[in-house]
Formats: C-alpha cells, sequence, structure tokens
C-alpha cells in the first residue's frame, strides 16, 4: 500500500487554469505540481501507461516497474489473464470544450488497425470505457431511437441536404417499417452520408442552419427543437464541422454528479462539458470523425459502428449500491479490465474497513482526509483531498476519517 504521483495531461479541450478539477486535486495531492493559469489541464492519469505513467511518491520508480518486480501484488488471476501487467487506466477529465466525436475498436479490429496501420493506431488493445460524473457532465452516447432521428431529418432542411435528399427519403420511409436489420443499413447509409458529405457542403448548409438558430434565439423564441444551445456552442468551438449535424443522430445526455455511462466497443459517442471519473483498458486507440483538430478516420469508423438505437434513458449504466453506515456503488461493466466502486463515508463513521479483493486496485480522494492503516505499513498513511493510492491484491485497508470522504477505487473486472 503506497501513495503514488500521477501526471496531468495538458489538452485544447481541459478547463484552464484553476477552473480544471484535474489541476485542482493535481495540485493538493502533489506538492511538486506548479499550476500555471493558462494552462489547459484535461486529465489526470493514473496507472501505468507509458504516455503518463505514474511514480511511486518520493521515488523514482514507476508503477509499471514496481508491479514488474512485484507480479503477484496483481492478483492471481489478474497476473493470469492480463500477463503481469495492469489492465486498466483510471482518469478524472476535466472538459470545457467539445472533445471528438469518436469509438473504440473491438479487440480484433483493435488488432487489425494496430497491424496495419501502427503508426496511427498504437496498439492492438480495446478501450471499453466508463465515465463516472463529477460534476454535471454532458455527452453525446449512442444513437438515438430512430424515429427521432427521423423527425429531425424530416423538420430540417439542412440536415436533409447534408444526408442527400435521396438517402434521407429512404432513411424516413425505412423508420417507419418494422424490419430492423432494414432500418439499421438506412441509418448507417444516413449517418455515412453525412459523415462523408464534402467539406463545403457541410460548412454551407451548417452557417445556414446555426445563423437561422441564432436568429430565433435574438429574437426570444424557443431553439429547443433544434437543439440549439448545443449547436451554438460547437459552431463556436468548430465551426463548420460535420459534428454540429450529428448531434441529431446521437443522444445528448446529461449525467448528475454519481451516474455513470459504459462506452463499449463501437459506440459512437462525444464529451461535452464537464468533470467525470473515467476507467478504461489501457489502451489509447481511438477513432475519429469530427470535432477535433487531430486525424479522423470517417470509413473505418462508419464501417465499425454499433448502429443500434437506444433511448436515451438506457444510455445510463446503473451501480450496485449498499448503504451501511457507508455508502459504496459498485460499477461492474460487461469487461474483465476494469471495475469502479465508490465510496461516501461520512465523518460521523469513525473508522472503517476496507475488505481486500483479489486484484490490484488505485484509489482516488476527491474530498475528505483521514489515516490509512494497514499491517505491512509501519505508520499510517495520511490521505486528503487529490491523494492516490495503491493497494495490492489482498491488502486490507482501515480508513480512519477525519472529514466526510469522497473516494472512486478502480480495480480489475474479473
Amino acid at each position: 500500500v503506497f501513495l503514488l504521483k500521477c501526471g496531468v495531461q495538458e489538452y485544447a479541450w481541459g478547463k484552464v487554469g484553476s477552473d480544471s478539477e484535474v489541476a485542482k486535486l493535481a495540485q493538493a495531492g502533489n506538492k511538486d505540481f506548479q499550476l500555471k493559469d493558462n494552462a489547459p489541464y484535461a486529465e489526470l492519469w493514473m496507472g501505468t501507461h507509458p504516455n503518463c505513467p505514474s511514480f511511486i511518491d518520493g521515488t523514482e520508480t514507476t508503477l509499471e516497474q514496481w508491479i514488474k518486480d512485484n507480479p503477484d501484488k496483481l492478483g492471481s488471476e489478474v497476473k493470469k489473464d492480463f500477463g503481469g501487467k495492469l489492465p486498466f487506466l483510471f482518469k478524472v477529465l476535466s472538459v470545457q470544450k467539445s472533445l471528438s466525436i469518436q469509438a473504440h475498436p473491438h479487440k480484433v479490429l483493435a488488432e487489425h488497425l494496430h497491424k496495419t496501420r501502427p503508426d496511427i493506431y498504437k496498439d492492438p488493445n480495446h478501450k471499453p470505457e466508463m465515465a463516472i460524473a463529477l460534476t454535471p457532465f454532458q455527452g453525446l452516447c449512442g444513437f438515438r431511437v430512430l424515429k427521432e432521428i427521423a423527425e429531425y431529418v424530416q423538420e430540417i432542411e439542412e440536415l436533409r441536404n447534408v444526408i442527400g435528399c435521396q438517402t434521407a427519403c429512404k432513411f424516413i420511409t425505412a423508420s417507419m417499417a418494422t424490419d430492423m436489420l432494414l432500418q439499421r443499413e438506412a441509418l448507417k447509409d444516413a449517418f455515412k452520408g453525412l459523415m462523408e458529405q464534402d467539406k463545403e457542403i457541410i460548412q454551407t448548409q451548417l452557417h445556414k442552419l446555426v445563423s437561422r438558430v441564432k436568429l430565433l434565439k435574438e429574437n426570444g423564441e424557443d431553439i429547443s427543437a433544434y437543439n440549439g444551445d448545443l449547436l451554438l456552442k460547437l459552431d463556436n468551438e468548430f465551426p463548420g464541422d460535420v459534428g454540429g449535424f450529428a448531434i441529431y443522430f446521437l443522444n445528448i445526455i446529461t449525467l448528475q454528479p454519481g451516474e455513470a455511462m459504459f462506452l463499449e466497443a463501437d459506440m459512437p459517442h462525444a464529451y461535452l462539458s464537464g468533470d467525470c471519473m473515467e476507467c478504461m483498458a489501457c489502451s489509447d486507440n481511438v477513432v475519429r470523425a469530427g470535432l477535433t483538430p487531430k486525424f479522423i478516420d470517417v470509413h473505418t469508423l462508419c464501417e465499425m459502428l454499433d448502429y443500434t438505437c437506444k433511448p436515451i434513458s438506457k444510455t445510463r449504466f446503473q451501480g450496485i449500491e449498499q448503504n451501511n453506515d457507508i455508502k459504496v456503488t459498485q460499477f461492474n461493466p460487461p469487461v474483465p479490465d476494469f471495475s469502479v466502486t465508490r465510496f461516501e463515508i461520512p465523518d460521523n463513521v469513525k473508522t472503517t474497513k476496507i475488505a481486500p479483493i483479489n486484484s490490484a486496485s488505485i484509489s482516488i480522494v476527491i474530498q475528505g482526509e483521514g489515516h490509512i492503516t494497514n499491517p505491512t505499513l509501519a505508520t499510517p498513511i495520511s490521505i486528503q483531498r487529490g491523494s492516490v493510492l495503491f493497494t495490492g491484491a489482498m491488502e486490507d485497508l482501515e480508513l480512519q476519517v477525519k472529514s466526510d470522504v469522497l473516494l472512486f477505487r478502480a480495480s480489475a473486472g474479473l
């Protein structure tokens, strides 16, 4: 059991300076961190990924090296199934500017992409991921139900124009049918028609739509039928980008603190605003197609996507709650790579035990302070907001609470 020193990533979409939860946690938990007022602090990384490795606090030893030297501390099944490596990457995200419309490949496709284009897809692993809101957190998640999309296509002339009138007509007809295969094919054709449309046509039609919505807003009229506030936000951040039209295909979801969404392979999604915990398989494979200055791979994205439609009520991932003296919520997605547990511990619980699990874990304190004790520790470890803790498999922990604690723990999902 030991504290980690973790790095932050500065990306253009991150919240700036002390507005960023990432920056505030890093400043609270890492005495070496120097906050810059104008820097966009986007992500805090906790794990072994080489792009931003964690170190044992007070040493030059990476967590990856320590695990290589102590593989049994991963847990017996984790060590066997993941080749002696930590299978997950744990993050905090602070999103100011929208992230790209993207999806992550399943394992077989990831291996193929890495083999054929290793300069772009740098590892052969899949990347399922889960986001758990720390503040109200908005994102795009999976395809809307078909009738919703069809209503937008019928009502918004510019959307029909960028899809292509013939494709749009076929899509509207298919939305009224009962043949699921026909509907999926029509949705794929319509979305592909949008994403592969000529950039100049996209920009011209989006400018017309945005100008119309701006005028409605200036006149005090309701723009919710156009998802107007989001449309204008995206146009401000990425003028003329195809992502402005993608909002009519994808569910717009706002998670409240403690709510989660699970982004399985081949699911289109984008993060739009807010702060969240994020846990994923240890990979950096992303297929992008809009709302980004980075490389986009429209063909691969459109071919790989799961064109299953879900109502917005089905986009949240439900945790399993246990309420005793403390509130524990477990988020166990259907993948072996990771699981996340949220602990809420009030200060009237002076001491609580956290049961051992057969997996190494990484925990971060979002709120509160206290002390951790363990039979292997000579002295208790003080924890506070921003503290990040590595715990080996089957280690008992006792937490002495000084003030209300909110703690998230990531482990393998076996």
